[in-house]
């Protein structure tokens, strides 16, 4: 029975990292990515997103294990609406080999102004 307990606790404590641990090395850029050479991937749902343009890939992350084929292999900025799912993302996008070179969070406070959080 307590080897039970343990495996329930393990898988809770693994399922907890991936989902609210930040990734490491992928920083933060408020203003986006206007600068970078790099493939702008949305994986915020399509009922979310607000942009329409072709320069953008939007592929919400509840379809990047089926879509993940048409992403290019150049580096890649990511779009995502909250910290859980781009961690998830992030998490999932570096275990299939892209080059993920920066993030950007949709409605952030920290592009208001004031602190940055979760940068790393």
């Amino acid at each position: 029975m307590i080897y039970f307990f343990t495996i329930i606790l393990v898988a809770l404590i693994i399922s907890s990292y991936k989902r609210y641990v930040p990734v490491r090395n992928v920083p933060c850029l408020k203003d986006g990515c206007k600068d970078l050479n790099a493939t702008i991937l949305d994986i915020r749902d399509y009922n979310t997103t607000n942009n329409r343009s072709e320069d953008i890939l939007n592929i919400p992350y509840a379809y990047l294990r089926r879509f993940n084929h048409e992403i290019s292999d150049d580096n890649i900025h990511v779009i995502a609406s909250d910290k859980l799912e781009l961690n998830l993302g992030l998490r999932f996008l570096l275990k299939k080999g892209f080059k993920v070179i920066s993030y950007e969070i949709a409605n952030c406070p920290c592009k208001k102004g004031g602190f940055e959080f979760g940068v790393r």
